[in-house]
């Protein structure tokens, strides 16, 4: 099943919505450029550092200290990463779904390619809860968190309210669900499809459905909201996969634009407030359904949520818009569907033809350097780990470049010494190498190797922005003449703190800060601004 051939068409609900008979506003936010467009100043910022400007009048004399270079290898850090897939909507690896490897093989085999950094699963409700008050996840599950112990990485997840590689068999919702819940018959896929049969949406808006909604939802950050081990969540919206649409010119189960608008507002509302510590990507598909996705999305941003799509060459203008242009203290998670078998042997049919581009065994490489384009920071790799170590030996470009670029690339590019105050400042140049912001808030902190004396504080949300230098001061306490000083740094993202190491070419301590030496005070080397 092609899933871009669901989406080639969008469509936007223009003017105001008239139910029973009532002229009712829009609560609908409209399409708009994401380039200026005010999504507030993004996180708090608690301990801010001063970000000057630090003028030449300001101190009793200075030096460069010292300068890092960028990396030129992956750096791996929270807020990033090459995205392995343990399970997406058609399961496992190929090999595992014909009985060829196990799934045991097919996580192993996956959290051991060298430029994994995330594993990721998608999959039906129905896969992680069979009867209510409890979670029952498939043993996959299990599987991608042990191996991402087992391998230093992290997990991240998607849970589908409807999926339409089940139908018509099977619904995304448990039984005890489905007894409660009546369906609705959409129809046949859109026009470019060649299913026999119809397809069908529970009924989002009926209380049984809103209910083990909620319930699956508690359940779910009860157990994710504060493991260690998890990257990011999707928001969990309407339609095909989660991702906010079914096909072109279906319908919906809702009597009326509004009542689709304001069920989703609500889910979006209850998976926000649940999940406090754990990053929610909302996808920004555009609002061909008529279900509020614009306003879903302008809650989810402020919320400090992340964006993703589910494709990058034949995504919407709309889309490209939003995520090139997303406020710089968002995430951006790319993905995109076509040819992830990643053949070398020739296009497959399947794939020749997907909405009109031609697709040809380049293909994943052209996406991955696209995903750089807009700034991401997390790219899919889908799930075939044996295929993708053969395609990256022949096509290497993409993959190079993005462990190179993607994601937020930060280091402390110079590292000035003031006189000031009767004690030592130091300023730092903070460099951002990759292609997006910092998505959450920069701590930066200059420490003792005894940890006796500790002094940093934060820069502002998203700062450095990606290719930009931000510059912070840290006034040091007196005493710490010719002393050695660790320079480390955090991102915070919904108020947990996570170490980042830094991406520079110099040698870094285990922990990912780098050691500076500084002068005395006495240093003939120290310049007189004026």
């Amino acid at each position: 099943m092609q899933r871009r051939s669901f989406i080639k068409a969008g469509a936007t609900l223009a003017g105001a919505l008239s139910v029973a008979g009532s002229s009712l506003t829009r609560a609908d936010v409209p399409d708009h450029k994401w380039v200026g467009y005010d999504f507030g100043s993004g996180p708090p910022v608690r301990n801010r550092l001063n970000q000057g400007p630090f003028g030449i009048e300001q101190d009793e004399g200075w030096l460069t200290l010292a300068t890092t270079t960028p990396a030129d290898r992956q750096v791996k850090n929270f807020g990033l990463g090459l995205v392995g897939y343990a399970w997406e909507e058609g399961g496992p690896s190929l090999a595992a779904r014909q009985g060829k490897e196990t799934l045991e093989q097919h996580v192993e085999k996956l959290a051991s390619l060298p430029f994994v950094d995330v594993l990721y699963i998608r999959c039906d409700w129905r896969d992680v809860q069979k009867r209510p008050g409890r979670l029952d996840p498939m043993p996959i599950w299990r599987l991608a968190f042990e191996a991402a112990r087992a391998y230093h990485l992290r997990v991240a997840f998607r849970v589908q309210l409807s999926s339409p590689n089940i139908q018509p068999n099977r619904v995304s919702m448990p039984d005890f669900v489905r007894e409660k819940v009546p369906l609705f018959n959409i129809g046949r896929k859109s026009k470019e499809g060649d299913s026999d049969f119809d397809f069908y949406e529970p009924q989002y808006d009926h209380p049984e459905f809103q209910k083990a909604f909620r319930e699956l939802t508690e359940l779910l950050a009860a157990e994710f909201d504060n493991h260690p081990l998890v990257e990011f969540m999707d928001l969990m919206m309407y339609g095909f996969w989660g991702e906010g649409h079914t096909s072109d010119h279906q319908p919906t189960p809702f009597r009326d634009y509004l009542a689709a608008e304001r069920t989703f507002v609500g889910m979006t509302q209850l998976q926000i407030e649940a999940f406090r510590r754990v990053p929610i990507a909302v996808n920004t598909q555009p609002d061909i359904s008529r279900v509020g996705n614009r306003e879903v999305q302008d809650r989810v941003v402020r919320a400090g949520g992340w964006l993703r799509s589910d494709s990058v060459i034949v995504d919407e203008p709309i889309q490209i818009e939003a995520l090139g242009n997303r406020p710089p203290w968002l995430a951006a998670i790319l993905e995109d569907g076509a040819a992830r078998q990643y053949l070398l042997s020739g296009a497959s049919k399947e794939n020749q033809d997907d909405m009109g581009y031609r697709i040809d065994e380049r293909y994943r490489e052209v996406v991955g350097l696209h995903a750089l384009d807009i700034g991401a920071n997390y790219f899919a790799l889908w799930t075939e780990a044996d295929n993708i170590q053969r395609y990256y030996e022949k096509y290497p470009r993409s993959l190079e470049r993005m462990q190179r670029r993607l994601g937020y690339r930060v280091r402390p590019s110079w590292i000035w010494q003031r006189k000031r105050y009767g004690t030592a400042e130091l300023v730092l140049g903070i460099a951002n190498d990759g292609v997006a912001g910092v998505p959450g808030v920069l701590g930066v902190y200059a420490e003792t190797p005894d940890g006796k004396v500790k002094v940093g504080g934060n820069l502002d949300a998203g700062q450095p922005y990606a290719g930009k230098v931000r510059q912070a001061s840290l006034l040091l306490p007196p005493g710490l003449d010719g002393k050695e000083l660790r320079l480390r740094a955090e991102i915070e993202v919904k108020g947990v703190s996570r170490p980042v190491r830094w991406a520079c070419q110099e040698a870094l301590n285990p922990d990912g800060s780098l050691t500076v030496r500084l002068r005395r005070n006495d240093d003939p080397r120290f310049r007189k601004g004026v």
